[in-house]
């Protein structure tokens, strides 16, 4: 009797279903992320009498990612 042996080595059998695995866990999650266009931003006319604070979107979104 006469015994095969296999080209492909045990570790390249799970390195490729890793990277198998890797792709397909990426390509689940990329349709989901879809980066959208902020509208430009319109320019407001400078304050009279100084100050100039605006509560603005980005300034919104940092006060968002500051809460615990």
């Amino acid at each position: 009797m006469s015994s095969k042996t296999s080209s492909i080595s045990r570790r390249s059998l799970f390195s490729g279903a890793a990277t198998v695995g890797a792709v397909a866990a990426a390509t689940a999650v990329l349709p989901g992320v879809v980066k959208q266009t902020a509208p430009a931003a319109v320019a407001l006319p400078k304050p009279t009498r100084g100050g100039g604070y605006t509560l603005s979107e980005h300034v919104q979104q940092y006060y968002k990612t500051t809460r615990v």
